[in-house]
């Protein structure tokens, strides 16, 4: 079992987020506290956070920092109801 990095940052990513300001944060957060977690609901939402991965493997990969995504599914509650979202693992290889 893999141990929780207690400051991993939660982005989360709706469909009309910008995916190269994403992209940006992920990068920053994965130089300063080496990983980070996006939560997307919805096509949309998960279509941005995976080009927003992309883009910050790009930004990241000039530094010399290859990128690991490892998805996931995630039950979350949203207006009384339960869904599932998508959860993206960010961290260098």
């Amino acid at each position: 079992m893999e141990a929780l990095n207690l400051r991993t940052e939660v982005f989360k990513v709706a469909q009309r987020s910008n995916p190269s300001s994403l992209a940006g944060a992920i990068a920053a957060r994965v130089k300063e506290s080496g990983c980070c977690e996006l939560h997307a609901m919805g096509p949309h939402a998960a279509n941005q956070a995976l080009k927003a991965a992309a883009i910050a493997s790009g930004f990241l990969a000039e530094a010399g920092i290859e990128l690991i995504v490892k998805p996931s599914f995630l039950a979350v509650t949203s207006e009384g109801e339960s869904r599932t979202a998508i959860r993206l693992m960010i961290e260098p290889r």
